[in-house]
């Protein structure tokens, strides 16, 4: 498949990654699945943040933390027609003057780093957080066609915010997934392709291995099994029993990911992301789409305007 083929096998995914970013965030690291019941029923709608209190100062169709930095990230590659870890530390740490959202522990660690001189390369914490690897969607777009380059430049990115070897290696994994699935492998067989690539002895693959297994569970109980939390050890079965679970149905894998609570911008991206590049974007609800804030600029950056 050449680079333009694969650019527009990739772009559906990138757009449901930011579109599942812009849904949680009204129910972003809210816990207790019974508050979000009551408060909205079945949410399916891009809502402003009311009860979840880490993003108060966020408008409906605006992106979590998460989603500003996978933001941050396609503008660097925009800028630089590629991947450059300078540029891209550069525009992440701008991001952050008088940044009005949340600012979580990986970022904290992280600014912290660069302000004690350390190279975009050493700066990062030791965040074992999905979020770090969940950033590198928009990669897809400029290195897809070239596997190594998507693994090298995925792990880059991570590590510049979670240097730890199991997010360093879940960025891997997607990618492996990503790349199977624009091969034309259903999103479970691209899982599970994925998988098989990593060592055998990889506490990654174990997690992948438990996510699979849940698919027949119902997902607040799969969910709320595995934990709701960022953790790599909680939110990577969850996100993988997304999408075995509802590998023909990305508009419901979304809305089930954040009525079952926690991390969901995390475990929504990536799971938007292998979804949207099986489904095409006709899968990902127009609505969604056109109400986020930052739409016609991901258009304009990823070139489907």
């Amino acid at each position: 498949m050449n680079k333009t083929a694969i650019h527009q096998k990739m772009l559906p995914g990138v757009m449901a990654a930011f579109a599942a970013d812009a849904l949680a965030l009204s129910v972003h690291w809210v816990y207790d699945v019974s508050r979000i019941k009551e408060r909205y029923g079945r949410l399916d709608t891009l809502t402003a943040p009311e009860i979840a209190m880490f993003h108060k100062n966020r408008q409906k169709g605006d992106f979590t933390h998460y989603g500003d930095q996978m933001l941050v990230l396609l503008e660097s590659l925009g800028h630089c027609n590629g991947f450059d870890l300078a540029d891209f530390a550069a525009q992440w740490q701008a991001l952050f003057d008088n940044y009005d959202g949340y600012l979580d522990g990986a970022t904290k660690k992280t600014l912290a780093g660069f302000q004690a001189g350390r190279s975009p390369s050493k700066a990062g914490s030791d965040s074992t957080d999905l979020g770090g690897a969940a950033r590198m969607v928009p990669l897809a777009l400029f290195y897809a066609h070239d596997a190594d380059a998507f693994i090298d430049c995925a792990r880059q990115q991570t590590a510049m915010t979670h240097n730890h070897p199991f997010v360093l290696e879940t960025a891997r994994f997607f990618a492996l997934a990503a790349l199977e699935t624009a091969n034309g492998s259903g999103p479970a067989a691209a899982i599970r392709s994925a998988a098989e690539q990593l060592p055998s002895e990889s506490p990654i693959a174990d997690l992948v291995d438990k996510g699979l297994a849940s698919a027949e569970k119902e997902t607040p109980q799969a969910i709320s099994g595995f934990g709701q939390a960022c953790d790599i050890t909680e939110a990577l079965p969850g996100t993988i029993h997304l999408i075995a679970r509802y590998p023909e149905d990305l508009k419901t894998a979304l809305i089930e990911n954040i009525m079952a609570g926690g991390d969901s911008s995390a475990r929504g991206i990536l799971c938007g992301f292998i979804l949207g590049i099986h489904h095409g974007l006709e899968a990902v609800p127009r609505n969604w789409l056109e109400e986020m804030t930052a739409c016609n600029k991901i258009k304009t950056l990823t070139g489907s305007m």
